[in-house]
């Protein structure tokens, strides 16, 4: 399909299939190698996952790379959509340079950069690939010869979500979208087989457990972990098990969610591919607008997530599995996150009651999973 009749063509012929955004923006019959730049965090890296799928399943032969940062990089294992996933370090201008150089010499026909960010753009700009797309709103946009209208017109809403924002950007070359993939990460052999014997050996092994996740980037997203214990707890009444995880770093709210807690919490310490193995097997997962919710929501877990300072519209996990998400209205949120401008304290996710969370626990496990 390399024009707009041959698109209207089709998706006449085939009621109910994906459509795209636009008409194919160069014959995609061409295309050999295509290259995906999303860097930044874990979550934005999960919401990517739909564009690859959309992308391989639009041209199952292409190579596809992906390059990320390269903490968030192993999130991406084994992700069968994916042919290489490129890894940059952070920091040094020299190693940006070398990942310059290395993007060039792989020769892409098209690059999608999906971030928008000035390294995100630069490195676009440096692959010298024929077909460089971006939206005409990024800056240094002129570094792409392919700008594309706001994702808000492509998909004629007033909002979009994360996934729709990075979906448009391929619909507007032609590649059907319309569908929303979900998001979708790979559960490696190694990883689930860790998670198999830490489970073991934890005492869960054979029980029902939820995955709890009380740390968070910012504390404007970061409910408190004192209010997590009473979930523990609530969960416990139920004969559900606490598995716990955190960031080596966020030992200390571990701590503090495992003494506020009359039941037992399980803290694990787990590498990315091995959280979305774990997630896998939980009955739920109740955190925070994290990273680690989007990694449960990719793997079919049901989820309660509890959401602060952030734009619920545009970055509340995008599940197929049944959840909900919590939230306190508030006249300043959405809000940037890094620091409350208003009140000495975040409210926004200080105020949400634990009993609203336990009311959105106890609708979710009602429902078949």
């Amino acid at each position: 399909m390399n024009t707009l009749r041959d698109i209207v063509d089709f998706e006449t012929s085939h009621p109910g299939t994906p459509q795209s955004l636009g008409p194919s923006r160069w014959n995609w019959n061409d295309i050999k190698k295509v290259l995906f730049i999303r860097l930044r965090s874990i979550g934005d890296t999960v919401l990517a996952t739909p564009s690859i799928d959309a992308l391989k399943r639009f041209l199952p032969n292409a190579e596809l790379d992906i390059l990320v940062e390269d903490w968030v990089a192993p999130v991406l294992s084994e992700h069968p959509n994916i042919d290489r996933v490129i890894s940059l370090g952070r920091g040094s201008l020299t190693a940006r340079a070398r990942m310059a150089h290395e993007v060039r010499s792989r020769k892409y026909d098209v690059v999608y950069n999906l971030h928008g960010g000035t390294t995100a753009t630069f490195l676009t700009r440096a692959t010298g690939a024929p077909h460089r797309v971006g939206y005409a709103s990024y800056q240094y946009s002129h570094l792409h010869n392919h700008q594309a209208p706001s994702p808000l017109l492509l998909w004629g809403q007033q909002k979009t979500h994360s996934v729709e924002q990075q979906l448009a950007l391929l619909g507007w070359t032609g590649i059907p979208v319309t569908d929303r993939p979900p998001t979708h990460l790979a559960i490696t052999l190694d990883a689930k087989a860790r998670v198999d014997y830490l489970i073991s050996q934890s005492g869960l092994a054979g029980a029902e457990f939820a995955l709890i996740h009380p740390a968070a980037a910012f504390a404007t997203k970061q409910w408190s972990a004192k209010n997590f214990a009473q979930i523990v707890d609530f969960l416990a009444e139920r004969n559900i098990g606490t598995a716990a995880i955190a960031a080596p770093n966020e030992s200390a709210v571990i701590n503090e969610l495992i003494s506020a807690s009359k039941s037992r919490v399980v803290p694990l310490s787990l590498t990315l591919p091995e959280v979305s193995a774990l997630a896998a097997r939980c009955r739920l997962f109740v955190g925070n607008d994290s990273g680690i919710a989007h990694i449960a929501a990719a793997v079919g877990t049901p989820s309660v997530v509890v959401f602060g300072s952030s734009n619920i519209a545009h970055w509340r996990p995008w599940n197929t599995a049944p959840a909900e998400v919590v939230f306190e209205e508030m006249p300043c949120q959405p809000c940037h996150g890094y620091f409350c401008e208003k009140f000495p304290e975040p409210e926004c996710i200080l105020r949400v009651p634990v009993g609203r969370v336990v009311a959105a626990v106890e609708r979710i496990l009602a429902k078949p999973r």
